[in-house]
């Protein structure tokens, strides 16, 4: 898996403060993207076990209190990004038990495959769907149009 762009301190994607990772790779080629450079697989970085140590690092860290864990892209859960997802969402949750986990995936909830349901598993919260530039709004939260969904899978 590689990574465009890892935010230690983010208070855009998602609620409070967060660490970000924006995973390259991306099948869904939505029109409008604000993020078109992460849809090549083989573009960014490669996402090594010291990146990995680094977020753990971040969202332990006590001096900025962090409510969690963002993972957008590209798309985390294109099939070739879930291994290493999974292995980074378990990490997070038996380690910092306390931090939430949010993705957002351009896949709807039905359209997910065995591995990439298994993910949701170690999540708090997935936003689905492809961005669709005729029904984008502005005003709402977390998400760039009326047709994706927030699934809350614990309860905040």
């Amino acid at each position: 898996m590689n990574f465009h762009q890892y935010y230690p301190v983010d208070v855009v994607n998602g609620p409070g403060t967060r660490c970000t990772l924006f995973v390259s790779g991306c099948v869904h080629q939505c029109r409008g993207c604000y993020n078109q450079s992460t849809q090549r697989l083989d573009s960014g970085t490669p996402f090594t076990g010291q990146a990995a140590d680094q977020i753990i690092a971040d969202l332990k860290d006590e001096r900025i209190k962090r409510r969690g864990l963002s993972l957008s892209g590209g798309d985390p859960l294109h099939p070739a990004n879930v291994p290493e997802i999974l292995a980074l969402v378990k990490r997070v949750k038996a380690e910092c038990p306390d931090k939430d986990i949010w993705v957002w995936t351009g896949y709807t909830l039905s359209e997910l495959d065995d591995a990439q349901r298994e993910v949701t598993n170690y999540i708090d919260v997935l936003i689905d769907g492809k961005f669709e530039q005729e029904k984008k709004d502005l005003n709402l939260e977390w998400r760039g149009s009326s047709n994706q969904i927030i699934h809350r899978f614990t309860l905040e």
